[in-house]
C-alpha cells in the first residue's frame, strides 16, 4: 500500500462519505437494521451514529481497510456501540449460512472487488425473512452521463480507492437472488458521481 492509500485515501473517502446528502440517506436507511447486524464496508464508520441501539442485538463490521478501522472504533465508542471489526473484505465471509437478522451495506458496492460474489455471501448470511439494506452510487440511466462516467472511470479508480461509477446496481441485486425494493435518482452534485440507488431487499425463494 502506498503512502497515499495509507495516509490521504481514508481521510478523503471520510470526507466525501460526510457529505449532507450522503448523511441523510444514511440517517433514512440505517435506523431500520434490527437484530444481529452484519455490515459491510463499515469503513470509517459514518453509519454507526444512526444506529438504533435498541434494536440491534449485535453488530459486526467488515472491512478490508485497516487503516480506517481506527476512525471506526472512535465513532463506536462515541455512538456507544459495542462493534467487533474484521479486517476482510465481504467476497468470502467466516460466518454460517443465515446468521444476520440484516445485513447493512452503503457506498461499498462500488469498491469490492467483486460485488457479484459479496451479494452471494449477502444472500447466504441473510437469515430467513431478514433484510438487506443498501444506498449506493452506480450507473447512471442517462447516456450522456453514462458516457462521462465511463470517460472518468480510468482516472477516478485509482484516485478514490478502487471505487467504479457504473455498477448496475439493480442488475448485481437480481443475480444475486435478491428481490429488491429500489428507489433511484441524483442528489445533489457531479451527476456522473451521485445517480444513487436505495431501499432493502430480502431473499427470492
Amino acid at each position: 500500500m502506498n503512502w497515499y492509500d495509507r495516509v490521504i485515501l481514508p481521510w478523503m473517502i471520510d470526507i466525501a462519505c460526510g457529505l449532507p446528502m450522503v448523511q441523510s440517506k444514511r440517517q433514512s436507511l440505517v435506523p431500520l437494521a434490527r437484530g444481529s447486524v452484519l455490515e459491510i464496508g463499515m469503513g470509517t464508520g459514518r453509519n454507526l451514529p444512526f444506529y438504533d441501539r435498541s434494536r440491534l442485538t449485535q453488530l459486526v463490521g467488515v472491512d478490508p481497510a485497516l487503516q480506517m478501522h481506527s476512525l471506526a472504533k472512535r465513532r463506536s465508542q462515541q455512538a456507544g456501540l459495542s462493534v467487533e471489526l474484521m479486517g476482510l473484505s465481504a467476497e468470502k465471509l467466516p460466518v454460517s449460512d443465515d446468521s444476520f437478522d440484516t445485513v447493512v451495506c452503503t457506498y461499498t458496492l462500488c469498491s469490492i472487488p467483486d460485488p457479484a460474489a459479496a451479494l452471494h455471501e449477502v444472500r447466504r448470511v441473510l437469515k430467513p425473512g431478514g433484510q438487506f439494506l443498501f444506498c449506493e452510487h452506480g450507473r447512471a440511466p442517462d447516456a450522456s452521463v453514462a458516457r462521462w462516467q465511463d470517460r472518468l472511470q480510468p482516472w477516478w479508480i485509482s484516485l478514490a480507492g478502487g471505487c467504479h461509477l457504473d455498477r448496475d446496481v439493480p442488475l448485481l441485486l437480481r443475480d444475486a437472488g435478491l428481490h429488491a425494493q429500489v428507489q433511484q435518482g441524483y442528489v445533489p452534485g457531479p451527476r456522473p458521481l451521485t445517480y444513487h440507488y436505495w431501499g432493502q431487499a430480502h431473499k427470492t425463494a
